[in-house]
């Protein structure tokens, strides 16, 4: 498989990063470093880009204090006649963070940046740079694309542990030189308190690093921003940040557990019970720790496409937000679905639009797998299969007319990647053995966790017709990351023949599967 390499990638963040190692690390974890002191504004939470294109990105920081955000870019480490971004000022009303859009970048390029942030009131006033890398969409196709996706972050109680080594999954997806991370949703568990220690079943104790924020369901807007900042706490995902762009959606995780709108929590640990109300809280904290290119719009919207050169496009997926409300899910039609009728006439026309050999369909839940939902005590469902094995019903007659439009409009190399339920699996869609049979045959993949509890497989529907080809899940449910089952995949396109290779992968980078598909077919 052909790909362009950039041998240098690396030895510039073993060098820059570890320079300063001791500048990027929160003051609550160590002593602060004496510029810090002397009222310099500081990044400690690190950098990370996002929705990265062939002449544009994101570059996302946070201030410990009021700043102004400036950022250099330079085609070498050495910065010699950098090019200066002016960013916006940093202040309590976005928690002290900010992004800065790039453009005109040359594309298919590594570019080597750092963000300065100033004293307002004496730009002359610095703090310590910190710096990154990423590489902008080449609009050559022989170049080839790779990135690798997962979801799940710290959840059902595993968080960050020093002595697993945190969050150290991002080291192996690092290994292997991305151009960019797609995360499928689950970037926080705002529902998911972090204790100081859990026993584990071998009798050992898992010890997680534990902050005020985690020590309850997330309500506040203070309390959603110090879910994101917990992460950032983790030296592996912020080297990673640094390192490789990201493509970010959300889930329901974000907000709480198998949400909708309209919904009043039974939950007794939440004194807000509109979800509501939390969800506009998470989203405002959401926007504010991840740089994706659709937030700031008035809409406010997650799904957009992010187009990546001749050979690929990412269709990014918002399942949350406008989705009617969990049921049995079983009525004979239903035009609001979990896409919602906007997102879906959007979706068809820009598939429609796409000139990309693949289309990735980044769908934060998977499709023919039955996710129940029985918070509540009710047998609803909280995804799209519904466990009647026959003709669509429910949500499933959306997708029912997605995958017809996709036949009939014969759009080529779709291929659906998710997460959510916490195993690695590979399902083939076959109209041959399916109930609903107005479509071609397609490949879904799941991945993920990325640090969280490991979860027994799911049932499949057989509405859509779906072969499970692969699969790697525990027998008992929770398990935690020190016990395994933690997943992330890699899509591999190469430049000369166009073939895509999907290898689904442990934390430690072991393939465990490994599928090839071809191009310019109908569906695939």
């Amino acid at each position: 498989m052909s790909h362009r390499s950039f041998p240098g990638r690396r030895s510039v963040l073993r060098g820059s990063l570890a320079a300063s190692a001791a500048l990027t690390l929160p003051t609550a974890l160590g002593s602060a470093p004496a510029f810090a002191l002397s009222g310099r504004p500081r990044a400690g939470w690190g950098v990370q880009t996002g929705d990265v294109t062939r002449d544009s990105g994101l570059v996302w920081a946070r201030s410990d204090r009021p700043a102004r955000m400036i950022v250099e870019t330079s085609a070498t480490e050495s910065f010699r006649n950098p090019r200066r971004w002016q960013g916006p000022l940093l202040g309590a009303d976005t928690d002290f963070t900010g992004t800065t859009r790039l453009r005109g970048l040359p594309s298919g390029e590594q570019i080597h940046y750092r963000v300065l942030l100033a004293d307002p009131d004496d730009p002359r006033r610095t703090g310590e740079p910190v710096t990154g890398t990423f590489r902008t969409a080449s609009a050559r196709r022989r170049d080839g694309v790779r990135f690798v996706w997962s979801g799940d972050l710290a959840g059902q109680g595993w968080g960050i542990n020093p002595d697993f080594g945190g969050y150290r999954i991002y080291n192996a997806m690092a290994a292997l030189d991305p151009d960019f991370f797609l995360c499928s949703g689950d970037n926080i568990y705002a529902d998911g308190p972090i204790s100081a220690s859990v026993a584990l079943p071998d009798g050992n104790t898992w010890r997680n690093i534990t902050t005020e924020e985690k020590s309850k369901v997330a309500e506040t807007l203070a309390e959603f921003r110090g879910n994101f900042r917990y992460n950032l706490l983790d030296d592996n995902l912020k080297r990673f940040n640094a390192q490789v762009p990201s493509i970010i959606q959300w889930d329901d995780h974000e907000v709480t557990n198998n949400w909708y709108p309209g919904e009043i929590l039974a939950d007794s640990r939440y004194t807000q019970k509109n979800v509501d109300v939390l969800a506009s809280r998470a989203r405002q904290a959401f926007s504010e720790y991840f740089p994706i290119s659709t937030l700031r719009r008035p809409d406010g919207r997650v799904y957009r496409v992010i187009n990546h050169g001749p050979l690929l496009d990412v269709f990014v997926l918002d399942m949350r937000t406008y989705r009617n409300a969990n049921s049995t899910d079983d009525q004979a039609t239903d035009a609001q679905g979990i896409l919602g009728a906007e997102q879906l006439r959007w979706l068809k026309s820009e598939l429609s639009r796409s000139r990309a050999v693949w289309k990735v369909i980044a769908s934060d839940m998977p499709l023919g797998l039955v996710v129940p939902d029985t918070g509540d005590g009710k047998p609803n469902i909280e995804a799209v299969a519904q466990g009647d094995p026959g003709a669509p019903l429910g949500r499933e007659l959306q997708i029912a007319e997605l995958l017809r439009f996709i036949k009939h409009r014969r759009i080529t190399g779709t291929v659906w990647l998710t997460a959510d339920v916490h195993y690695t699996s590979a399902q083939h869609y076959q109209p041959s053995q399916a109930a609903f049979t107005d479509f071609e045959p397609f490949w879904e993949f799941v991945s993920g966790p990325l640090n969280a509890g490991a979860f027994p497989a799911n049932t499949l529907d057989n509405t859509f017709g779906p072969d499970r080809v692969f699969i790697k899940a525990p027998t008992t449910a929770n398990v935690s990351p020190a016990g395994g089952y933690q997943f992330f995949g890699e899509v591999d396109i190469d430049g000369d023949s166009g073939e895509l290779t999907v290898r689904l992968r442990e934390s430690d980078g072991t393939v465990l599967f490994t599928q090839v598909l071809q191009p310019g077919r109908v569906g695939q």
